[in-house]
């Protein structure tokens, strides 16, 4: 006889495992699959240990400039053996408490790769478990360049923030968000640092004026940044990889892919199960993330919108939810938070400037450098900059912009504010705390709503 549960999760990722623990909230029995790691790809190889050694270089370059506050130090000096280590234990101590809240919550957890039959249900080696509802969440797989094949010294995102001892050399292929973390970290942490971007700026999902600031602290940073420029070329072997780049060739100890993501659909029995792709490759769902096949969903990066795990963990309690019978709503992808944790921090919303002219809006903008309130020169962060997107008659929040110290955690408030069913004049009133950097935010709005007090 099979097994059976209400809720069969394929995948333990940030959108896998909280789409479980929010079907057991709702007292359904539970079963999780994961062929690897619970936590997924997240929290074992990219979003979790990229942050932690994110936050090294960021701990560096503050003792670096500790002289400017008054505090001598000698000049540190990087151990990266003991960043891997603290990287390590990071990952076991989120992964550890993931298993505890499965645990916790009663979820059954079952190893090995899990695949849709022609009744719809998850078949794992010889087990066949029955399910009313399966949520499909295995998450996305790196994908090489034209011209660019993995292997030796050519990797991809994961095995960077993976690697054990600090290179003398890199070049990075791709200048988004994982391609800028990773030059950003490696270059402060002493290592050499190439960055190569096919198109004509750096973070390109990114408004021009923010990329344009970014591509300025790079350089500052040591990175040599090379746009409208692609690689070919590339020959790897146990020591190097040399590739062409333009009229020159260059060389370093890795090259990383930091581009070319696809969904994780090998082996999970979509055509057998009758669930369809859309023509992106992607999984089609509707706006329940319902698939084609009655009683399968699919979350995260098998579906269309931004790949975040904040995104895919949203998701897997829309579907969840909607498996359950409740009332839900899906998502406006306009309205999720994007961050970048690279030296500075980038964050944003919405629409771009261009964007917001482009739909026919008649837009307004707001800009404020961080130096124009008080906690930018207290807090020795004075090249930051907001930048509000708003529609001139109605004060409509459309988009919101922003680089500089904290702008990851500032970024919420217009998120905030327009899932609330605020504008730029809402905002422009709010009493914020001084000496903060969200006075920022708030004079933004104020330049945004035609009347600028600091700036």
């Amino acid at each position: 006889m099979a097994e059976s549960y209400d809720v069969v999760v394929i995948g333990a990722g940030p959108g896998g495992y909280v789409a479980a623990i929010r079907a057991a909230q709702l007292g359904k029995t539970t079963a999780i699959v994961e062929r690897d790691a619970i936590g997924g790809r997240c929290l074992n190889y990219a979003c979790i240990p990229a942050k932690a050694v994110l936050r090294a270089a960021d701990v560096l370059s503050e003792v670096r400039e500790a002289g400017d506050f008054g505090i001598s130090v000698p000049e540190p000096e990087v151990d990266f053996t003991k960043v891997a280590a603290r990287r390590a234990q990071v990952v076991k101590t989120l992964t550890g408490g993931v298993s505890g809240l499965i645990r916790k919550n009663r979820i059954e957890v079952i190893e090995g790769s899990g695949s849709l039959n022609v009744d719809a249900n998850v078949v794992v080696g010889d087990r066949t478990i029955e399910a009313r509802a399966v949520i499909l969440a295995t998450g996305s797989v790196k994908r090489p360049l034209p011209g660019v094949s993995f292997g030796q010294r050519v990797i991809g995102t994961e095995e960077a923030w993976a690697l054990e001892q600090l290179p003398a050399s890199m070049a990075v292929l791709g200048a988004g968000a994982s391609g800028a973390e990773i030059a950003s970290a490696f270059a402060r942490l002493g290592t050499r640092v190439q960055l190569f971007e096919a198109l004509d700026r750096v973070l390109p999902a990114e408004d021009p004026e923010i990329s344009k600031l970014a591509e300025r602290s790079f350089k500052k940073q040591g990175i040599d940044v090379q746009t409208s420029t692609l690689i070919s070329d590339v020959v790897s072997d146990d020591g190097a990889v040399t590739f062409a780049h333009g009229e020159d060739r260059g060389e370093a100890e890795w090259l990383v892919v930091a581009a070319g993501r696809g969904p994780d659909v090998e082996g999970l029995g979509l055509e057998a199960a009758g669930v369809a792709l859309a023509e992106s490759g992607l999984i089609a769902v509707d706006e329940h993330l319902r698939t084609s096949r009655a009683g399968v969903w699919a979350i995260g990066d098998l579906v269309h919108g931004p790949a975040l795990a904040h995104k895919a963990s949203d998701e897997g309690i829309i579907a969840v939810e909607d498996a359950a019978g409740l009332d839900v709503h899906g998502l406006s992808h306009a309205d999720i938070p994007r961050a970048t944790f690279c030296m500075p921090n980038i964050a944003s919303f919405g629409l771009t400037e261009a964007q917001a002219v482009d739909a026919g809006y008649d837009v307004v903008v707001g800009r404020v450098p961080y130096g124009a309130v008080g906690a930018g020169t207290v807090y020795g962060d004075r090249g930051g900059l907001v930048k509000i997107v708003g529609e001139r008659t109605y004060g409509e929040l459309l988009g919101g912009h922003i680089i500089g110290a904290k702008s990851t955690e500032l970024i919420q408030e217009l998120v905030n504010a327009k899932l609330l069913e605020g504008g730029l004049p809402e905002l422009a009133r709010m009493i914020h705390g001084h000496p903060t950097m969200s006075e920022a935010v708030m004079e933004a709005a104020r330049a945004a709503d035609g009347w600028l007090v600091h700036g």
